[in-house]
């Protein structure tokens, strides 16, 4: 068994040699073993490339062990060889310490095809040390007799390949990818190829890790049949082949790596070239730094083609029309325009944009065609060699079209027939970025070209409106005969219903009732209010209608402005909308009134999201919202590792997009498709008004690229929360966060999202007065809604969050906008649950923990720290001036020593406190659930005993609580007159000796005497704990 190490390369090292460089080599160490790289002259990003073999003493004490990576700084700067490892520590005192890396073996990939190259942070070797950058290595595991280069040997499906030669070293593999799980057998070389076992097909045994596969290969090489099914990611065949004595095949179950609970949830720090980052060197164009906004995201080359209009093309059909379009053709890239009809000098004005890493030729050609039903007719053309294109750098001015005649197949200039168009190589900052045509969505139709676009979305500008319904005067019936039964009145303002009570056989009603409904700029609906009569159980008369448009109400910021409340005719029943809205205009013949006040609260901050990972507090009036302290940067940089979520012909794979909220602002990226590892590189900037905000950013499949489908929903694969409180002040933070899903059948990592942000503050002095002042606006405390009625509207204002924004194009649709708003976070989950019951333990840990240590220092278990409690309690004692300033102090002292330990990393979903790792699945499929419930009758019956189960040890909880509380307020309630009469008499004769003895005594006794030694305590119950317990409660009250 062999270990493998490949050393990529290394970023951003901190500079050593004293000119801001360093020359860095790296030095890896297992069992003894080591091996260093080559020097890197004068370069803080160096690239190495190189592989080296270890030899594994104990295959199955491999997860024990652990991989020393080391980079330092060659003082003598000298190069190193391959084997400089040889040459040992002996050479300690030329070289600095620039950073090491600790690997265990436990997370060894156990083939070449399941290693990926990871970046790994470096790490301090001491509290001095003073370290920076990241290391790209690969490593993974060798069975012993693989070759100098890393191959994989196959398997043998026994049903496709049989064995016919029983001499053969190697055996051949065929693998089916569409049958799932596979069934593979490893034959033995030497051995008889038999049929393969029966009941192989089996579900495998869940294995222990790598050290199992290792002792399991440990026994194979041994003779010894393995006590379990083998995993099929380690290829065991050449160990099996090694085996001195033949033996049946091994049945291999062919299963997905199962994730490893905690293990590959982390953030993953890196140092990509961004101009942002301290130490950039090198750019666009040559220079040290970018002249641009775009410092948090790489740079990426783009050859844009301007196709602006033609002029004077020649008619190639009999009947002398022309329906011209322009093809693109860059090797195998191919794009058009739309073809316009009858139209000999046609306007386009569309922009194509191809990747330069991408560009398969130095030729751009540019052909104009005419759209034919049998084949399309040439017209003319034009190329242009990209070596001779123009570069063009925002804040450049755009480069300005040019007028271009066409030439004929053979090169010559035609005499009629001229094109406009520009064509210029950019970046992603360009102004024409967000709107071209992609070369990566060539194959995409115009219908769903707009799908694919960047697009920055607002929200709608949400107020509250406040209806007080007062009463109602002169109803008439219908029935003049019989007056009303039970009236009641109706609101409606767009999708949001109101109901008032019923109140019985009144003509003149009176209700006195508020109301709250979210509206919406431009305020263009109205509310109506019907007035109706309940004749029977199954029917209701309308007796009036009013309908008021929204200017009616009375804007307020403030509750002490109160408006006097206005009567409002209303219209007959039968009345149209435009009789109905003039009710408070000019008097009908009809008498009926209605007493209302209504007012738009522009004080208010309309809640659309959960009030967890809220990114806007501010009030719907805009003189009223605080002052910028600071902006916002973020850079989606791209993704890797990305689940596949369609099939297509080449197999499964994601159209991924991102979409980012903050505040009133949405972004959301092109879409990328067809690749599991996309780059965007895109960047955007919000205004931060308070530091106690939360960005949002979310990974999406896009399934509405084959047409406008009405019924299909982007898929969800991820999301990230990042609380700005948490960041430090104009520091870029670049990590990789994964990307999490649960699923009914567990936790998935979906992929991992490569995101750049920064906060930039402007106002410190601002900043830091917000942290003493509250969240929400002044109108939230002083005159508060309620928590139901909060909820309500909550989800009323996503709705009509979600219906604004998808009549954007392109959409941005409600499941998408319910994702980012996290609308299903209120709904019953057993695994939240648990979760948040974890969290309590949690915070209440300390107070057991300060319990414990008090009882370890009344029982003497440490004497010495017990006498020392007793000094320094006597001491508080006599002076109690000290007690306070000595609490604050050691507050200063734990938060002082705290320091070293703060976080270093935005904080990121958290699979163990989420208790998402060991959910049973059972939980998780109750939790994606529809509500109502969408599941079977003896599954619902099944969920409910359980909740059942969990609300009754709840219940009981709660009436501990309860009953413990009202022993004491037992004490002086005279329910028990005997406890009663005891306590009061004891409290005379307490506050008698509390008179005449000073406090200092007092409270020096009842210390000692609770300190005392155990050998003067006995194990039974004190009395006053005693008396407490016999003190009586109204849980014998209850049924």
């Amino acid at each position: 068994m062999k270990v493998v190490v490949e050393v990529a390369d290394a970023t951003g090292l901190m500079p050593k040699d004293g000119h801001g460089s360093a020359t860095a080599f790296v030095e890896v160490e297992f069992e003894g073993q080591r091996h260093r790289t080559q020097a890197k002259h004068k370069d803080l990003s160096p690239a190495w490339n190189e592989t080296f073999v270890f030899n594994v003493s104990d295959p199955s004490r491999l997860a024990d062990r652990t991989i020393d990576v080391s980079v330092y700084h060659d003082r003598k700067s000298g190069g190193g060889t391959g084997d400089g490892g040889r040459r040992g520590r002996g050479h300690g005192h030329h070289r600095n310490f620039l950073g090491r890396v600790r690997i265990a073996g436990a997370s060894v990939a156990l083939s070449d095809a399941d290693a990926p190259l990871q970046r790994f942070p470096l790490e301090k070797r001491g509290l001095f040390s003073h370290i920076r950058g990241d290391v790209a290595l690969r490593v993974y595991a060798l069975p012993e007799s693989a070759a100098e280069v890393p191959v994989v040997t196959p398997f043998v499906e026994v049903e496709r390949a049989p064995v016919e030669n029983k001499d053969k070293k190697k055996a051949s593999s065929s693998v089916v990818p569409e049958e799932e799980p596979r069934v593979l057998y490893s034959v033995a070389a030497g051995g008889e190829g038999g049929a393969a076992p029966t009941g192989g097909g089996g579900a495998a045994p869940t294995t222990g890790g790598l050290g199992f596969e290792f002792a399991q290969m440990k026994q194979a090489m041994a003779g010894q049949p393995p006590a379990f099914n083998m995993s099929p990611v380690f290829n065991a065949s050449h160990a099996l082949a090694r085996a001195d004595a033949p033996f049946p095949p091994t049945v291999i179950q062919a299963r997905p790596l199962a994730v490893r609970p905690g293990n590959d949830f982390g953030l993953v720090e890196t140092a990509p070239p961004l101009a942002g980052r301290p130490g950039y060197r090198g750019g666009f164009g040559g220079s040290d730094k970018i002249a641009s906004t775009y410092d948090l995201v790489e740079q990426m080359r783009y050859l844009y083609v301007n196709v602006v209009k033609a002029r004077h093309l020649p008619t190639m059909d009999l009947t002398g029309s022309l329906d011209p379009y322009v093809e693109l053709k860059l090797g195998n890239y191919k794009a058009t325009t739309r073809y316009l009809a009858k139209n000999s000098n046609p306007e386009w004005h569309q922009v194509f944009a191809f990747f330069q890493h991408r560009l398969q030729s130095n030729l751009l050609e540019v052909v104009v065609k005419d759209k034919d039903l049998v084949k399309d007719d040439f017209v003319g053309r034009l190329a242009f060699d990209l070596a001779e294109v123009p570069l063009r750098v925002p804040p450049d001015s755009p480069l300005a079209p040019q007028w271009y005649k066409l030439e004929d197949k053979k090169g010559e200039t035609l005499p009629d027939g001229e094109l406009m168009l520009a064509v210029w190589m950019g970046t992603q900052a360009d102004e024409a970025f967000p709107s071209a045509w992609h070369s990566d969505a060539h194959d995409v139709g115009l219908d769903a070209l707009a799908t694919t676009r960047s697009k920055v979305y607002f929200s709608p500008r949400l107020v509250y409106l406040r209806v007080v319904v007062l009463e109602a005067q002169d109803l008439v019936p219908h029935d003049k005969n019989h007056p009303p039964s039970n009236v009641s009145l109706k609101l409606r303002l767009g999708h949001q219903f109101r109901s008032t009570r019923r109140v019985p056989g009144s003509l003149n009603p009176t209700w006195n009732e508020e109301f709250m409904f979210v509206a919406s700029e431009p305020f263009d609906e109205h509310l109506m209010l019907t007035v109706e009569d309940r004749v029977a159980a199954d029917r209701e008369e309308p007796l009036g209608r009013l309908v008021l448009p929204l200017s009616a109400a009375f804007p307020r910021t403030d509750h002490h402005k109160i408006m006097e409340p206005r009567w409002f005719s209303l219209a007959k029943p039968t009345a149209s909308d435009e009789k109905a809205g003039e009710g408070e205009k000019k008097e009908h013949k009809f008498s009926s009134k209605i007493h209302l006040q209504l007012y738009l609260e522009l004080g208010y901050h309309v809640l659309d999201e959960s009030t967890h990972y809220s990114s806007d507090l501010e009030p719907a009036s805009k003189p009223h919202r605080k002052q910028r302290i600071g902006m916002l940067e973020l850079g989606i940089l791209g993704a890797r590792n990305l689940m596949p979520m369609k099939a297509n012909k080449d197999g499964r794979t994601t159209d991924a997009y991102c979409v980012a909220k903050y505040g009133p602002k949405w972004v959301r990226t092109r879409t990328l498709l067809n690749t599991l590892t996309p780059q965007w590189n895109e960047q955007y900037t919000w205004e931060v008004f308070d530091p106690c905000t939360v960005l949002t950013v979310a990974v999406l499949d896009n399934c509405h690229l084959a047409g406008h489908k009405d019924d299909a929903r982007d898929q969800r694969i991820g999301k990230v929360r990042i609380r700005l409180s948490t960041l430090e002040a104009d520091r870029v933070y670049t990590h990789f966060y994964p990307l999490l899903s649960l699923h009914t059948s567990g936790l998935r990592k979906t992929g991992e999202l490569h995101l750049a942000v920064r906060f930039t503050c402007t106002a410190w002095v601002k900043m830091l007065a917000l942290y003493g002042k509250p969240l929400l606006p002044k109108m939230h405390y002083v005159q508060p809604i309620s928590m139901r009625q909060m909820d309500i509207l909550r989800r009323e204002a996503m709705v009509i969050v979600a219906a604004r924004l998808g009549r954007a194009e392109p959409p941005l649709r409600r499941e998408v906008v319910e994702y980012m708003l996290d609308t299903d976070v209120h709904m019953w989950s057993l695994r939240r649950s648990k979760a948040n019951f974890l969290r309590l333990t949690t915070l209440l840990s300390g107070v057991t923990s300060a319990g414990r240590w008090l009882e370890g220092v009344r029982s003497w278990r440490r004497p010495v720290t017990t006498i020392l409690v007793h000094v320094l309690f006597v001491i508080l004692v006599v002076y109690p001036e000290l007690i306070l300033p000595s609490v604050f102090l050691c507050l200063f002292m734990i938060g002082a020593w705290n320091y070293r330990f703060r976080p270093r990393h935005p904080p990121h979903m958290d699979t163990k406190l989420s208790h998402a790792e060991l959910a049973h699945p059972d939980e998780l499929d109750e939790e994606s659930d529809t509500f109502p419930s969408s599941k079977a009758a003896d599954l619902v019956g099944m969920r409910y005993d359980r909740l059942r189960h969990v609300a009754g040890k709840l219940q009981t909880v709660a009436g501990d609580m309860a009953t413990q509380g009202e022993r004491a307020r037992a004490l002086l309630s005279w329910r028990d007159p005997r406890a009663t009469a005891i306590f009061i008499l004891l409290s005379l004769v307490v506050a008698v000796l509390l008179y005449v003895t000073p406090f200092q005594v007092v409270a020096v006794v009842v210390g000692l005497f609770l300190l005392r030694h155990p050998r003067f305590r006995s194990r039974m119950p004190s009395a006053p704990f005693n008396f407490y317990r016999r003190l009586p409660a109204n849980s014998d009250m209850l049924l």
